[in-house]
């Protein structure tokens, strides 16, 4: 796996954790490391976008925090899902992969013509 991709992971990871935070924050504390972790979110954010289009980097970053945003609101915090929001899931998902395919046949075209 490249480098960049676990940077793009971690940062997934971080705003999923800060988003729970912003949910169960109560003392000045908690939101001091609710704090943290997003300083550190958008420390390691550019990290990915040194290697991978920005594009790309950012589809995947918002989908994953859409997305899981929306399920530990139903799993942890009681909210409804219903089929409306499953079907955008899914359409959240289709464009991610989409706008990575459509950047990597970009990345491969710029390459082939380069090498001409």
């Amino acid at each position: 796996m490249n480098k960049a991709w676990i940077y793009v992971f971690l940062t997934c990871l971080f705003e999923i954790i800060w988003v729970y935070g912003f949910n169960t924050a109560k003392t000045w504390w908690e939101w001091a490391i609710v704090v943290g972790i997003i300083f550190l979110d958008f420390h390691i954010l550019p990290k990915a976008c040194e290697t991978l289009p920005t594009g790309t980097v950012y589809a995947v970053f918002s989908g994953v925090g859409t997305i899981g945003t929306v399920l530990m609101d139903v799993f942890l915090f009681g909210g409804s899902l219903n089929i409306g929001m499953i079907l955008c899931i899914f359409l959240i998902i289709i464009g991610v992969i989409g706008l990575n395919l459509a950047d990597n046949n970009s990345e491969e075209k710029q390459t082939v013509k380069g090498a001409a």
